[in-house]
């Protein structure tokens, strides 16, 4: 079953065993749903995971892994990625995708110009940005306004970019 990356672990949080997840599309009730992750190091070497619990903090989820009860027993997750099965996500929604959905596919303009791939997405504060690389590296908005169409079947994302990004 292929897995899809769901977040990346951060450092500790308090004494109870606790971690940072980060970037990561999921809510924490869909978190729970999903239930069992594997966690893959920066070293290549990886884990199995069960979640017993997740809570919100700020722009992260705090989140807390079974056989990982105490601060240093979690701290062996940290800079980890969280990966779940794809079949296991819930159903965004009508007209919704993943955040992993979207990496890799084709970006181009409303007139059809190819501008590259995007190749990661940067959750800032105000609106997700796409980083797509071509020629050049862009830095796209991820605003309604810039997002015209995004096409799974065909692999491709529509935009309009605003006058002068080109340009930066």
């Amino acid at each position: 079953m292929p897995l899809v990356l769901v977040g990346r672990i951060g450092r500790t949080h308090g004494v109870q065993g606790e971690v940072t997840l980060a970037r990561s599309s999921l809510s924490v009730a869909e978190l729970m749903g999903v239930g069992t992750f594997v966690w893959r190091g920066p070293r290549g070497e990886s884990i199995d995971l069960v979640l017993e619990g997740a809570r919100p903090a700020h722009t992260r989820v705090l989140a807390r892994f079974r056989g990982f009860a105490g601060r240093d027993e979690a701290a062996v997750l940290t800079n980890g990625e969280l990966w779940a099965e794809a079949e296991r996500l819930p159903d965004p929604g009508p007209g919704t995708v993943y955040a992993f959905q979207l990496v890799g596919l084709r970006v181009e303009t409303e007139d059809g110009r190819d501008l590259g791939v995007l190749e990661d997405i940067l959750p800032l504060a105000a609106h997700p940005v796409y980083v797509v690389r071509g020629e050049r590296e862009l830095l796209v908005p991820a605003t309604p306004e810039v997002l015209k169409r995004v096409e799974l079947e065909r692999g491709v994302i529509t935009v309009a970019l605003p006058r002068g990004l080109e340009d930066l």
